[in-house]
């Protein structure tokens, strides 16, 4: 090969390594959700809320970039699903957000250990993302199965006369819905009540109940307090 061919190629492939570089992008969050209607929902009228404070105010630089995807797939694929979506992102996100529940998965708590190993944040719900919900208006430590939660919050939207009177994983307003008497200020409060004294140390999935989806949940309402 002559020395023309030879810089040639090395500048070929200098251009493909920069096209290829992602750089990071500040505020940036990548939420992958377990379900595909009540947590990717209650995070894009979350989403919703701050792209039009935040983009509404002359001091903030730029709004948050902020993209939620609802996976649909078992606990054990989606940290490869959130993985697979990374690689293929246009941006390097700054945060990476997991958000799964346990369920009656058997590999939940090895799929937060992989998770956070890849230096992913993990919101866990065990039993479910409904305790989470539960949390907007109550507090409990109750150890009870998903099935009794959503019993529970029936009653609640029925008393309350939220949305058509019963609890729905389908409601596409629920972050708007659960959040009409301050609930998700309560929520984080009762969240962060509960998970006072879990220890690290412990297996999540013998936590029951428990949530760290508080800490997501707080991190972007930070963005509604600049």
């Amino acid at each position: 090969m002559g020395s023309h061919d030879f810089f040639k190629k090395r500048r070929e492939e200098r251009k493909t390594r920069r096209h290829g570089f992602k750089p990071p992008k500040a505020n940036s969050f990548l939420i992958v959700t377990e379900g595909k209607c009540t947590e990717p929902s209650y995070f894009k009228g979350l989403q919703k809320l701050i792209r039009e404070n935040v983009g509404g105010t002359v001091d903030v630089v730029e709004v948050p970039t902020i993209d939620i995807y609802g996976a649909g797939c078992s606990t054990g694929k989606l940290i490869e699903k959130t993985e697979q979506i990374v690689k293929n992102a246009k941006v390097f996100y700054q945060y990476v957000w997991v958000v799964f529940d346990k369920d009656d998965f058997i590999d939940f708590d090895d799929a937060i250990r992989e998770g956070t190993g890849k230096g992913y944040h993990i919101a866990w719900s065990n039993q479910s993302f409904e305790y989470w919900i539960y949390l907007h208006f109550n507090y409990s430590d109750a150890a009870l199965h998903r099935d009794e939660w959503v019993s529970k919050l029936d009653d609640i939207f029925k008393q309350h006369k939220l949305g058509d009177g019963k609890y729905h994983k389908n409601y596409e307003n629920i972050y708007d819905i659960v959040n009409t008497y301050d609930g998700v200020n309560t929520a984080i409060r009762n969240a962060k009540r509960r998970m006072a004294n879990f220890d690290e140390k412990k297996k999540p999935s013998e936590y029951d109940p428990g949530t760290q989806v508080y800490l997501l949940v707080e991190n972007l309402k930070s963005y509604l307090e600049e």
